[in-house]
């Protein structure tokens, strides 16, 4: 299926989803990665703020605060990214596209001081391919990234697909998270050496 195809089906789906739904398999799905050895190793991780049905990161959020690890947020800056720490929910402001993103008074941090970086997708398959909204923004941030061990993508079950047609640009995740499984796509460490 294109990708134009496949991300308005996958969306489409993802906002059918019931508010009682969502908020149950979210936390499912944030439980799941707040347990793992990937989350526990991470002394700064950043996070996406939700839109439209995404699974929520607010227990993420709350987890690694409360073990006092560096939390970053995206924040649009003109054709890219940029990660500021965010101590609180309030460091968080309505932004570009309407997502909430960090103040401008927030620390910037620069994605490779990251240990994971938890990215939105509409769709992921099990090689760690993405499609995201089609603007590129984290593809642009964080290609240097890719196969490092420090992408992950939360997401519905649903949001699994046998594969992904990409480009050379799109970043592969290195851990997806759903309700129902835990998937590595390929052999590598998070959050250390």
């Amino acid at each position: 299926m294109p990708k134009q195809r496949l991300r308005q089906a996958i969306l489409a789906r993802r906002k059918a989803l019931a508010a009682a739904e969502a908020k149950a398999i979210s936390l499912k799905v944030q439980r799941t990665f707040i347990d793992s050895a990937e989350f526990a190793g991470a002394r700064v991780l950043a996070l996406y703020a939700p839109i439209h049905n995404e699974v929520d990161t607010s227990e993420v959020f709350a987890a690694a605060l409360t073990a006092l690890k560096t939390v970053l947020f995206p924040a649009v800056s003109g054709e890219g990214l940029v990660f500021r720490r965010v101590s609180t929910r309030d460091g968080l402001r309505k932004g570009a596209f309407g997502i909430p993103e960090p103040v401008a008074s927030c620390e910037v941090y620069e994605p490779g001081e990251a240990d994971i970086i938890v990215i939105p997708g509409v769709a992921f398959d099990m090689k760690g391919k993405r499609i995201g909204y089609g603007k590129g923004y984290y593809d642009k941030a964080l290609h240097s990234l890719e196969g490092g061990g420090k992408l992950v993508g939360l997401c519905y079950d649903f949001q699994l697909v046998d594969d992904i047609t990409d480009e050379p640009h799109d970043v592969k995740m290195d851990l997806l998270i759903t309700e129902k499984r835990v998937i590595r796509p390929r052999d590598y460490h998070i959050g250390g050496t």
